[in-house]
């Protein structure tokens, strides 16, 4: 099948992948490109989706709103502990949400709007003499820092492993993580395994594999989804995710870990499975915070605002092309 051909040719499965292939959305086109159909980078379409990625689609929505000085407030922070919360508050259209999700849509440093961004990120939150650095945090920011970063192409950068080695270090007893300290390990806290799950395989060191193994295992032991009572919002299909949790997530980091093949991921795939729409695609459930009646504020008491790049309900091409990945992962691995 041609790249773009029509949706009405073909079967379900080459028609949901023409879709996702429109020029639209290059980020999407992009990874089709090379996830599903498993383009070379030197491809010339896989080269032309990336180059188009922050000029044309969802990134570059977000990047038109970006500041001169790389980050999205209107006026200037005037110290370090007001420039901390400027980049978290109010959520989720402040600098650090707007950032992970360009990071996860494929823009990297060879665009100057990221470089710029990296910058305000080493100068305000991994500066090693500043009292407010992640180096000790809570997991749900150093993981998503450590993992934007990454993907930014700064993964080599001495503050950027100074991230991992605390990730080694906070990881519990039971191989999960938590945001908080002296407590076991959660489903919820998914970002220090996503973090690894950006390193190359051939890159992460041996204490590294050992903490993705532990913590693979963690996930796994709970099929991806079962950790005390049933919790709703874990079953449904989010995205963004910023720092909540979903069994799609889940799916995504421990088939890219290299743990496709486990039996253990059944429940969840069948879950997805079961969510597949009769056009072929998947639908965004819920846009966060997906927290029922309990209304979530910023620290002033201001609503959060979702921050969306697709509509709630209808056929989302990110969580489809996620999907088509996921199930070709573990069709690949078994």
């Amino acid at each position: 099948m041609r790249d773009g051909d029509a949706r009405a040719k073909g079967t379900t499965e080459e028609r949901t992948v023409a879709w996702l292939l429109e020029r639209d959305q290059p980020a999407v086109r992009y990874r089709a490109l090379v996830d599903l159909l498993h383009r070379p980078a030197d491809d010339p379409d896989v080269r032309s989706a990336r180059s188009r990625i922050g000029r044309v689609g969802w990134a570059a929505d977000q990047l038109a709103r970006q500041g001169p000085r790389g980050f999205w407030e209107r006026r200037p922070p005037h110290n370090v502990r007001e420039y901390v919360d400027f980049l978290y508050f109010p959520a989720f259209g402040s600098t650090n949400w707007r950032s992970l999700v360009l990071a996860d849509l494929g823009m990297d440093r060879s665009d100057p709007r990221i470089r710029r961004l990296a910058e305000v990120t080493f100068d305000f939150q991994l500066h090693l003499s500043s009292p407010f650095n992640l180096f000790n945090e809570e997991v749900c920011r150093s993981g998503n820092t450590a993992r934007m970063m990454t993907r930014f192409g700064y993964g080599d950068d001495r503050r950027v492993r100074k991230l991992y080695a605390w990730l080694l270090e906070d990881q519990r007893e039971d191989g999960g993580w938590n945001c908080s300290q002296g407590t076991p390990g959660t489903l919820d806290a998914w970002e220090a395994l996503a973090a690894f799950a950006a390193v190359p395989k051939a890159e992460r060191s041996a204490a590294m594999d050992r903490a993705v193994e532990r913590g693979a295992e963690f996930y796994l032991e709970r099929n991806l989804m079962e950790e005390g009572t049933r919790y709703p919002p874990w079953l449904r299909l989010h995205y963004p995710n910023h720092y909540f949790y979903d069994f799609l997530l889940g799916l995504d980091v421990l088939t890219q870990l290299g743990y496709g093949g486990d039996r253990r991921l059944g429940p969840a795939l069948d879950r997805l499975t079961s969510k597949r729409r009769a056009d072929g695609t998947w639908a965004l459930d819920r846009s966060h915070p997906d927290l029922g009646r309990t209304k979530a504020t910023n620290p002033n008491g201001s609503p959060l605002r979702p921050l969306m790049i697709e509509a709630p309900g209808r056929p989302s091409k990110w969580i489809t092309l996620r999907a088509l990945t996921v199930l070709q992962r573990v069709r690949a691995a078994r």
